[in-house]
């Protein structure tokens, strides 16, 4: 029996959790963060909702990234302090700093192997979003960026910017994939440009790009781990 893999797809890949992991890192930071504020009133779930609310806001102002979230957790702190924040306590918040300045990009398993062979017979793109330098330095870290046809770094993920991105190429949306761990982000808008979707779900995918995606949704793939994505193109 032949192989009934398709070929000549454009499949598009989501960069943080997906390729390499990334919000396990502000995971850790957050648990350093709740265990420092160790507030009279508010248990760390409160505070924790607090800082996601601050998080959000911040996003739509001022993108994404370690510095937002840095921004971010100096504004919790005040919020609960009730007070600006003093010199001792923004030093604190710059050594929770150094878990990004000093974390290396850790790829997810079989990611190089796996993007290898689905390059002998796709086209590969990248496409990530946050501050363009912190993400320019980690795809640069992360040793894959000559895999892809074009690295693309976006302050936002939404229905415009995959429309954007296959008119950029002439992309055809039917063979069009976009591949991620995010549902917000990878998965819904790009289906609503009218491309296809793979999902493959990461056990730290941050709380805000969580969303419910259509459960009857045929054209959405749904894989477990990444080295999967051989069996299916």
């Amino acid at each position: 029996m032949g192989d009934a893999r398709p070929t000549g797809q454009v499949l598009i890949f989501d960069a943080d959790d997906t390729l390499w992991e990334n919000n396990v890192v502000f995971e850790r930071v957050i648990e350093d963060f709740l265990d420092w504020v160790d507030h009279p009133v508010l248990d760390r779930g409160r505070i924790r909702a607090l800082l996601d609310e601050i998080e959000a806001a911040n996003a739509l102002v001022h993108g994404y990234g370690s510095k937002v979230f840095l921004r971010s957790l100096g504004e919790c702190l005040e919020r609960l302090r009730e007070r600006p924040r003093t010199a001792d306590e923004a030093r604190r918040i710059d050594e929770l700093a150094l878990a990004f300045t000093e974390h290396r990009v850790e790829l997810m398993p079989g990611v190089a192997d796996t993007l290898d062979a689905l390059g002998g017979r796709h086209e590969l793109l990248l496409l990530t979003k946050g501050d363009t330098e912190e993400q320019s330095r980690k795809v640069e870290a992360s040793g894959l960026a000559g895999r892809f046809r074009g690295v693309h770094i976006v302050p936002e993920k939404d229905v415009e910017t995959y429309r954007g991105l296959m008119a950029h190429y002439g992309f055809v949306p039917e063979a069009t994939w976009m591949i991620g761990n995010s549902p917000k982000s990878d998965i819904i808008p790009a289906r609503e440009a009218g491309m296809n979707a793979v999902h493959i779900p990461n056990a730290h995918t941050w709380v805000l790009e969580q969303s419910e995606i259509d459960p009857a949704d045929k054209r959405v793939l749904r894989l477990t781990a990444f080295p999967e994505l051989l069996r299916h193109f």
